[in-house]
């Protein structure tokens, strides 16, 4: 059976851009203006405390994983951080360890963190998506995979860009499904956990080339039409229509992209009766016709 989840990430095409072991002592810390980087850190000593945007603060625990699919601005200390303003020493104190605060004695936590980057162009809308923020406790199988990420790109091995590369998938799929419950914003992953809902959700990924029809949808979901469309924008963010035609044109693009089909058959493999109805459509979502994008893509 199709899994929409591994499907998307996947299509982000995610690598790891930057990874590093942070050690702090005594008062510190460190903000961030990185628009639409993914982060992410897991917590192997100690705690800390991380704001994010205009959110509540976090306080991170000993085995805690934190995923920033598209971060803003955020900022993580202590526990009793430093007055505003005041700077925070940082000082490397080896390949990829950095030491925030006091540079001398004992350290009060650990973590892992970095970012990954996502190759994919259509980044931005597979992301809406998903989670803005996830935050999971007591899945140290994060915490392992963080750490063999964090090794793999210090180290200087042969294959190392296709292990990170598949280790992140991993790492994503593995933080994304821990964060399935009702809590979730609305996305692919509140609609995969919405047992109804998946049914239809994993039919479109199976077929996306079904002319598929609010009223089919809602039958495999075991829903009243009505019910099944409301539910579904509600849970998911979009309607049962738009989120089947982001998903061909996410298919599209990731085909183009490739070079290995003409519009003709990359019309037929996303659901579309002719090369012309395609190019139509592919040019209202995307702005510009499907050849002109591929050739912007082989550029």
């Amino acid at each position: 059976m199709t899994d929409p989840l591994a499907e998307v990430v996947t299509l982000l095409q995610p690598s790891a851009s930057f990874s590093k072991l942070a050690s702090t002592a005594g008062p510190w810390r460190v903000t961030r203006s990185d628009a639409g980087r993914p982060f992410y850190c897991a917590m192997l000593e100690g705690r800390c405390r991380l704001v994010v945007d205009d959110r509540p603060p976090i306080v991170l625990e000993p085995g805690d994983f934190l995923l920033l699919p598209s971060a803003n601005d955020f900022s993580m200390s202590s526990l009793e951080p430093p007055p505003e303003g005041e700077p925070t020493p940082h000082l490397e104190v080896g390949p990829r360890h950095y030491r925030h605060g006091r540079p001398d004695g004992p350290a009060d936590a650990r973590m892992a963190v970095g970012y990954c980057a996502f190759g994919s162009p259509d980044a931005a809308l597979l992301l809406s998506l998903l989670p803005s923020l996830i935050h999971v406790r007591g899945q140290p199988r994060l915490a392992t995979l963080v750490e063999m990420v964090d090794e793999e790109a210090r180290a200087d091995r042969p294959a190392r860009d296709v292990i990170l590369a598949h280790l992140l998938q991993i790492m994503l799929i593995e933080a994304l499904r821990a964060d399935s419950g009702a809590a979730a914003r609305p996305g692919l992953i509140r609609g995969l956990a919405d047992e109804r809902l998946a049914v239809a959700l994993r039919r479109m990924h199976e077929a996306p080339t079904r002319p598929w029809t609010v009223p089919e949808l809602a039958r495999e979901a075991g829903l009243s039409r009505t019910v099944f469309f409301e539910r579904f924008r509600r849970v998911v963010g979009l309607t049962p229509m738009d989120y089947l035609l982001a998903w061909r044109m996410a298919l599209a693009k990731d085909l183009l992209r490739r070079g290995t089909a003409g519009i003709a058959e990359v019309a037929e493999r996303t659901g579309y009766a002719s090369a012309s109805t395609f190019t139509i459509a592919f040019s209202r979502h995307v702005g510009v016709p499907p050849a002109r994008y591929a050739r912007g893509a082989a550029a």
